[in-house]
């Protein structure tokens, strides 16, 4: 099991009840899970917990042994910067960097920087040859793929993505998926992806939904 997740509360400032009630799920290495549930269900929330960006009252997570409530905000931000990778909706680029400098970026925050494991990434992302464009030439379904590329580059054991498709078109948003799963079976990484989509979750090995903060 790489990805232990065991019932966990999380409940935000001032709410009357937690988002997220006694949830509890696992993951094994090089598995793709698809969280599905309506908007306001806590998928992202879960995922961001999971992604060490934000904290929990009860329960714990534990990434390849490593305990999420042992862990302060330096060891926290050392995990994504290594074991644990994130996509978004929004693609999240830099402006100011190139798509080859947001390609290598987390990378290199994490001492993880591999310029021919980058070059392939760019090569099998159709990338390689707008390497010194800047995000905003680039159309929207390019700019998810550089995400992704930069996600990978870390090597990460656990990558999460959060609606990566929810910004794209359906021909686009496919095609995207379509890499993605690749380059995520080719690394060896699990997956953990949160959709709104039915069809996009019977795509992954696995899926569970979340419903008024508990998973069914």
């Amino acid at each position: 099991m790489l990805l232990d997740v065991r019932s966990v509360t999380k409940t935000y400032p001032g709410a009357e009840r937690p988002v997220l009630k006694d949830v509890s799920l696992s993951l094994d290495r090089s598995e793709t899970l698809a969280l599905t549930g309506e908007s306001g269900s806590g998928k992202s929330t879960l995922l961001h917990l999971v992604g060490a960006l934000d904290g929990f009252e009860a329960g714990e997570i534990t990434l390849d042994g490593t305990s999420y409530s042992q862990l302060d905000e330096a060891g926290r931000a050392g995990l994504r910067r290594g074991a644990v990778a994130l996509v978004f909706q929004q693609f999240n680029l830099i402006p100011a960097l190139t798509v080859a400098q947001n390609l290598a970026f987390h990378a290199r925050l994490g001492g993880a920087y591999d310029p021919d494991w980058t070059a392939t990434l760019a090569q099998r992302l159709g990338l390689a040859d707008l390497g010194s464009r800047y995000p905003e030439q680039l159309s929207g379904g390019q700019q998810q793929r550089v995400a992704i590329g930069r996600a990978l580059a870390l090597r990460p054991r656990l990558l999460l993505a959060d609606e990566p498709t929810g910004n794209l078109d359906e021909a686009t948003g496919d095609a995207v998926l379509d890499l993605m799963l690749d380059l995520v079976r080719d690394t060896g990484a699990a997956l953990f992806l949160v959709t709104h989509s039915e069809r996009i979750a019977a795509r992954l090995d696995r899926r569970l939904h979340l419903g008024s903060g508990q998973v069914a």
